[in-house]
């Protein structure tokens, strides 16, 4: 996909460095750099060996601008799979260019070519920009659903019975 000299195209293994830059990126802007545990090592390993998601990146003359990292989830009730964007960052001197837009509009190409159901995406309630940003797309937030996560010790705990 190509906008001016924007472009996105799908990630390569050349550009774990980027990827990984990126994630570091994005948790500091969301305030969780202490969360990041991944290493470029790790995510060689799940990106590109064990292929448990995507990544796309928009560039411009070379140079990485944002990127996206989704996989697929699947709907029972549809009995579809659907498209879940992990991620999606933009390099702050580069918002307002309408990338964000681009890497979305790429994504929802890729949900529709693959006949996904939806194509879903969790946002940090604190951030009202991303969130004016998805309604403007004409996202809609699920109220009515709250997010739960297994992590450390109580996953430990619940695998073992």
């Amino acid at each position: 996909m190509q906008s001016s000299s924007i472009t996105i195209r799908k990630a390569t293994q050349n550009d774990i460095e980027t990827i990984f830059n990126f994630i570091c990126e994005l948790a500091v802007y969301e305030k969780l750099r202490d969360d990041v545990t991944a290493t470029p090592e790790i995510l060689m390993d799940s990106l590109f060996v064990k292929k448990q998601a995507e990544v796309i990146i928009a560039e411009e003359e070379g140079r990485a601008l944002g990127f996206a990292l989704y996989f697929h989830n699947f709907s029972t009730f549809k009995g579809r799979a659907c498209l879940y964007l992990e991620d999606i960052f933009v390099k702050e001197e580069q918002r307002g260019r309408g990338i964000g837009k681009m890497l979305f509009r790429r994504l929802a190409q890729i949900a529709v070519e693959r006949g996904c159901e939806r194509f879903d995406w969790a946002v940090l309630d604190w951030n009202k920009p991303s969130i004016e940003f998805y309604k403007s797309l004409g996202a809609l937030p699920m109220d009515d659903w709250t997010v739960f996560r297994l992590t450390g010790d109580s996953l430990s705990r619940v695998a073992k019975g």
